[in-house]
């Protein structure tokens, strides 16, 4: 692939606690260039070190001493200086900086931030909020950035914008757009850097000096995550560290980076060496959000921003090759934590119970017809039921498991269905469907040798046929339990499994229904008959078992070897509906959370059959039965897609042509995986 995490929408960002002596600045100016040299070997765009990082947080009234302003602009003018000879005249890529230092201006003094790119100064943001109360006496030595009295200052005789109103942007790449904020404005009920997000910033960073005390890590921790996720934006905390004064408090370091919630990476506390995290923020996601999302639409800053441009991020090397510094997994929507899968599993199945329980008062009906296979899908449809019963008091008696075995039918498939039935109280009905569809054959001429998509639709629709009169005969509803991989690939056959009444299963994709049926068996029924065939129904590979047996063996339509791995396609379906992304970039991310097990080749075949697909099974999607909404991708008509059924996706093969014709090979990148 020729291209650069950049072009994919990826910043690398580093939060720097440095090494501190209090007042030394030519010391804190060594340990911050020391730093910058790590961060820029580590390809990193962007640097953010801590409040008054300069000098120290704190100095006290020393703050008043004109001698330690004096050199800490002195010091400022020596990081810019560096930055200058080691990179930029060197052609060397310069990493964007922020500093924190005091500022003397028209007779008073502010605590800010400044940013430095490409070796000028560009910008200083003073502090909004000043605490003064408990261990904080700001107060005494700074003033507010409302009190501030000018626009601009000068800096070696070229006036630099000074003020909270300033946006930084590489105009070559507006989604690199920094605001700015100090500590205790984060932790204000208004913090400047929404007004910062409404008007464009994707990357908010806070230059802080939090000291410790018990039980504050947390809710530091929470309280960025929460500004990231409202801003819908990156989230860059620099904090102080150790070598702060502990005349009275401790200051530990805790350097954070969030993403629209989510906790990216995080620095070592209490060192007194200088600790570092980096991580690469995804500023195109964050586009995507904010375009999606109207209440941030609607919203409008409390004030206009000057933007000031600034260099373009230095590109990493085109190597596709490279690590991505971020968590990323192959399955986004099953959690790698097995206590948050279980949780997980636990809000889902109570809001697919819910949903047919209330589907079940709204008609009276006490009746519920559902098709059992042995399979996933069923399995899951069919503990659902049983527990919506449970929740309205009704005898599972009124649940009608009907299997109904066909020319593919293994007997280990039948067998658990019809176990399952039984352990669960249900009412079990098995109906062979040979003999009627070979009648049907015969009534529209069709040998039933030829195996074409018509011999296997007329048996999908023989069930469902059955279903639905059974359904009619007992004043009941028809439950679907085909799930969201499958509506995504249409890998359903129209007016057949396609259609119910009500689907439990019409947002829970493939990888998802396996961890639900495993939580049931764990959680619902451990211990139980019922478990154990649980257990054994998510060991047995999915087919929808509508080809003759051969030796009594599924092996030749397995539905993976078909249509591909679920797990991709729940990967392809995951970027493309959540964040919009474009092939190029669901590839990249392909190779890198798969590397060492799908080739290039491979996921490129795949994602060919991914988008072929999606686009044109859209037909059965437009009139798909209702059903909840369990997670954040869904493909309701009526809810959260929306797409014309005869769309082309003639841009999105091309795209993939050209990524399979690109001269360059196309290697699985290496993944650090943090957090």
């Amino acid at each position: 692939m020729n291209t650069t995490l950049q072009t994919l929408g990826f910043i690398r960002v580093a939060v720097c606690s440095p090494a501190l002596r209090v007042a030394d600045v030519d010391y804190n100016v060594r340990e911050i260039c020391e730093a910058i040299d790590r961060a820029q070997a580590a390809d990193v765009n962007l640097v953010v070190f801590p409040e008054l990082s300069l000098v120290g947080y704190t100095c006290g009234d020393l703050f008043y001493q004109r001698l330690l302003l004096e050199q800490a602009f002195v010091g400022l003018l020596a990081v810019r200086e560096y930055l200058r000879q080691t990179y930029v005249s060197k052609e060397r890529p310069c990493p964007d900086v922020i500093v924190g230092m005091p500022m003397s201006i028209a007779g008073k003094n502010f605590n800010c931030a400044v940013f430095l790119s490409n070796g000028e100064v560009a910008g200083f943001v003073p502090k909004t909020y000043l605490p003064g109360t408990g261990e904080f006496y700001e107060e005494r030595w700074f003033s507010s950035a409302a009190d501030a009295t000018v626009g601009q200052i000068l800096v070696d005789g070229v006036n630099v914008p000074f003020g909270t109103d300033i946006l930084f942007q590489a105009s070559s790449m507006p989604e690199y757009t920094i605001g700015i904020e100090l500590c205790e404005d984060v932790w204000a009920v208004v913090p400047p850097s929404s007004d910062a997000a409404l008007s464009g910033a994707t990357i908010l960073v806070n230059l802080s000096a939090s000291n410790e005390v018990l039980g504050k890590a947390d809710y530091r921790r929470d309280l960025v995550k929460s500004q990231s996720a409202r801003c819908l934006a990156a989230y860059c905390y620099a904090a102080a560290g150790a070598g702060e004064s502990t005349t009275d408090l401790v200051f530990s370091g805790h350097s954070i980076i969030a993403e629209n919630g989510r906790l990216l990476t995080e620095t070592k506390r209490f060192s007194f060496d200088t600790e570092m995290a980096i991580a690469d923020v995804d500023v195109q996601r964050m586009t995507a959000e904010r375009l999606k999302n109207n209440t941030f639409g609607l919203s409008k800053p409390s004030r206009k921003f000057r933007v000031i441009n600034v260099h373009k991020p230095s590109l990493y090397p085109a190597n596709p090759a490279v690590a991505l510094l971020r968590p990323l997994t192959g399955s986004p929507f099953v959690p790698k934590d097995a206590a948050r899968r279980s949780e997980i599993c636990e809000e889902i199945f109570a809001i697919q119970i819910t949903g047919l329980a209330k589907r079940l008062l709204h008609t009276g009906c006490q009746c519920v017809v559902i098709g059992v296979s042995g399979g996933l899908d069923s399995t899951l449809a069919l503990l659902v039921c049983a527990k919506a019963f449970d929740k309205l008091n009704l005898p599972r008696t009124g649940i009608i498991a009907i299997t109904m075995p066909g020319f593919g039918t293994t007997s280990r498939t039948r067998g658990n269905a019809e176990k399952l039935a039984e352990f669960l109280g249900t009412t079990l009905r098995i109906i062979p469907i040979a003999d009627a569809v070979r009648q049907h054959f015969r009534d529209i001429r069709h040998e039933e040798s030829v195996h074409d998509i018509t011999y296997e639709n007329a048996q999908a629709r023989e069930r469902t046929q059955i279903l639905m009169d059974i359904a009619n005969q007992t004043n009941g509803i028809v439950l679907g339990t085909g799930d969201l991989s499958e509506l995504a690939l249409g890998w359903c056959t129209y007016n057949a499994d396609q259609m119910s009444m009500y689907n439990v299963n019409a947002s829970i994709p493939k990888t998802l229904v396996r961890y639900l049926v495993e939580w049931c068996a764990e959680a619902e029924f451990v211990g139980s008959d019922t478990a154990a065939v649980l257990h054994d129904i998510c060991a047995t590979p999915v087919s929808p078992e509508l080809l003759p047996l051969k030796n009594g063996s599924i092996q030749t339509q397995e539905t993976e070897k078909t249509i591909g791995p679920y797990e991709l396609h729940d990967f392809f379906l995951y970027y493309t509906v959540r964040f919009q992304f474009t092939p190029r970039k669901i590839l990249f991310l392909a190779l890198t959370a798969f590397a060492g097990t799908y080739s290039a080749d491979e996921i490129l075949q795949w994602m060919t059959v991914f988008y072929r697909r999606f686009f044109t099974q859209q037909f059965k999607r437009s009139a798909m039965p209702d059903g909840p909404k369990v997670g954040t991708v869904a493909l309701s008509p009526r809810g959260d897609w929306r797409m014309p059924s005869d769309a082309s996706f003639a841009l999105w093969m091309r795209e993939l042509e050209r990524l399979t014709q690109e001269s360059s090979p196309v290697s699985s990148p290496q993944t650090m995986v943090q957090g």
